[in-house]
């Protein structure tokens, strides 16, 4: 190891053979060899090489910056965590976190000790599951509808945008309430919810409007169990998708990682 490399960080656990045993099944970012480094009060982070000269704090803004480089970072970050999280019970780490050598990595682990453990011991038996409730105004005009008395054709134009304009309402509305219950079905079986913002664009495209976007970290064995309650809320009402997302690594619940 020299000083012309940094130590990119994806995932910290605690005491746990499966990370101890450094078998990851993937490579890092870059294509760097994943490796466990411990710390001296029994935790471990999963860790490869990556070159000063790009991930120093002083080249690191640009290349994040950079939406395809940030794509590929990202992806290769997510890979470890995930394969990790297959095994063991993690606490993945931010994006880019990156320290100066092993040492630093180490000291780190024993400073942040005391959160650490308190945050994997929450996380563990637990999976993170995402809940996206979604508005689609045109999907519940698919509906069938009586058929319109004869009009002249400025007063039909008028009938049917004031139809249009009350039938998005209708679906707007139908849309909050179902998130409502959602809401309530799922902070019934989970241990912790996280409220993030809509998705917009590319995110939701084909699917309407996202009203709602939230994670809950679920116990292992209720997992089948949170899929069927909300996903029979899905069924109830023309215009409205409730999508569930998952088993994820516990991102939404991670607490930041290191502080």
């Amino acid at each position: 190891m020299s000083e012309a490399e940094m130590q990119y960080v994806y995932a910290v656990g605690l005491g746990d053979p499966g990370l101890g045993g450094t078998t990851v099944p993937v490579t890092g970012v870059d294509g760097g060899a994943v490796r466990a480094v411990g710390g001296g009060r029994g935790l471990t982070a999963l860790v490869s090489a990556v070159p000063a000269d790009r991930f120093a704090e002083e080249h690191l803004a640009p290349q994040l910056e950079d939406l395809e480089r940030l794509e590929a970072i990202a992806r290769a970050h997510h890979a470890v965590v995930d394969a990790a999280f297959a095994t063991a019970t993690v606490l993945p780490m931010r994006l880019a976190t990156v320290y100066r050598d092993q040492a630093r990595v180490a000291a780190m682990l024993d400073e942040q000790h005391p959160h650490f453990e308190e945050l994997l011991r929450t996380l563990d038996g637990h999976v993170e599951l995402g809940v996206k409730v979604y508005a689609e105004p045109r999907a519940a005009a698919a509906a069938p509808e009586p058929e319109p008395a004869p009009a002249s054709p400025g007063r039909a134009y008028l009938q049917r945008r004031r139809a249009e304009r009350r039938l998005a309402q209708d679906t707007y509305s139908a849309a909050r309430d179902t998130a409502e219950r959602a809401a309530g079905l799922a902070s019934a079986l989970a241990s912790a919810r996280a409220v993030h913002r809509p998705q917009q664009g590319e995110w939701s495209a084909g699917r309407g409007e996202n009203v709602a976007n939230e994670a809950y970290l679920v116990p292992r064995r209720d997992v089948d169990r949170f899929r069927t309650e909300l996903g029979a809320l899905a069924l109830e009402t023309p215009g409205v998708t409730v999508e569930v997302t998952g088993p994820w690594a516990p991102y939404s619940f991670a607490g930041g990682g290191a502080r």
